[in-house]
């Protein structure tokens, strides 16, 4: 049983993104690859992390604890004005490679539009340069999502198209997060003259 935590990047609290995010955790769930106890949501509209840097770091230990323990990472994405919304960007500057070196993560954009690719770009271009994240070549767009996820049933055909496409990434991220467990436990991290990436 795999540990898998997702992150819902949005700073407003019941967003879109954490909906994407519990509708990804519950279908983790029932393909049978991680469970209620071994699979977690850090949302950070529900419980933000300050701007960096901040003497208080908030929640970000009990966030660290729970990172560390993934297998895989899911990053939910939204689009704000066409840029990844400064509330995952800044989760990305807490993040290190204690938490988050070698493992597998899955970007997901989520726009209200017909859009989301930029996130997905953006975070792809810098967010995995010192916590050392291994993106999938395979990542999730969640277009119109007001209209998507909103049930058990799909509305309609293109409801039904991305779910068949996040059952595919979802086991895509699963097979990484098996693979790379021994990659993991092979690496030394201590090496302080590589402790940034280039």
């Amino acid at each position: 049983m795999l540990n898998i935590t997702l992150v819902a990047g949005s700073s407003r609290n019941n967003s879109q993104s954490g909906k994407v995010a519990r509708v990804l955790r519950q279908r983790l769930i029932e393909m049978g690859q991680t469970t209620q106890d071994t699979s977690c949501i850090i949302d950070l509209g529900l419980a933000p992390l300050p701007l960096w840097p901040a003497e208080d770091a908030g929640p970000w230990s009990m966030y660290q604890q729970q990172l560390a323990a993934a297998d895989a990472v899911v990053i939910i994405a939204p689009e704000w004005n066409g840029m990844a919304c400064p509330a995952i960007k800044n989760f990305f500057i807490y993040a290190s490679k204690a938490e988050l070196a070698h493992k597998p993560g899955l970007l997901v954009g989520v726009s209200s539009g017909i859009g989301g690719a930029y996130p997905i770009g953006e975070l792809r271009a810098s967010s995995y340069k010192n916590c050392r994240l291994c993106y999938l070549p395979e990542h999730l767009i969640v277009r119109q999502v007001e209209k998507v996820l909103n049930g058990p049933q799909p509305v309609d055909e293109a409801d039904q198209r991305l779910r068949a496409r996040i059952d595919y990434a979802l086991d895509v991220l699963v097979r990484y997060a098996h693979a790379l467990q021994p990659v993991r436990a092979a690496i030394n991290f201590d090496n302080p003259a590589f402790a940034n990436g280039m």
